[in-house]
């Protein structure tokens, strides 16, 4: 689930936060705003499922990437082909997804462990890749060709 983008990049908005809820709750919001002014308006399916991918991306990357002083980097892509990917970085090495566990939902009684659950659902592609040119790692998903 190593899979780069392969079309040209048509948009490009990357952008780093601090690594903690205000941090991951602004990312979210940047995101459903972003994508608004690139021609998906708010409420438009796209528009509310990015944004959730986006949203649990990043408390993934709060809540089970964060390292002391260090910030997590989130980028929206959308490609020439018109593919939307959003992709969020952090610099923990370690505690990486594992996609065979986005297959089935916590169950019923535990509070957390449903995000990657949604966003397999939601995206066309997901995966995990070795964060380029730094320590940690990069959770990316598409909706689109």
């Amino acid at each position: 689930m190593n899979e780069a983008i392969t079309s040209p990049v048509r948009r490009d908005f990357p952008m780093c936060f601090t690594a903690t809820a205000r941090g991951a709750r602004l990312a979210r919001r940047l995101v459903l705003l972003r994508l608004d002014e690139w021609g998906h308006p708010y409420g438009s399916d796209l528009n509310q499922d990015l944004t959730l991918i986006a949203g649990e991306l990043a408390a993934n990357a709060v809540r089970h990437g964060f390292v002391a002083g260090r910030d997590f980097r989130l980028r929206l892509v959308e490609t020439g082909d018109g593919a939307l990917r959003v992709e969020v970085s952090d610099t923990r090495t370690e505690r990486r997804p594992v996609p065979e566990h986005a297959e089935q939902p916590a169950p019923g009684d535990e509070e957390s462990g449903r995000g990657l659950y949604l966003v397999a659902r939601l995206a066309d592609r997901w995966g995990v890749a070795e964060r380029p040119g730094a320590p940690g790692k990069t959770v990316w998903a598409e909706i689109g060709p």
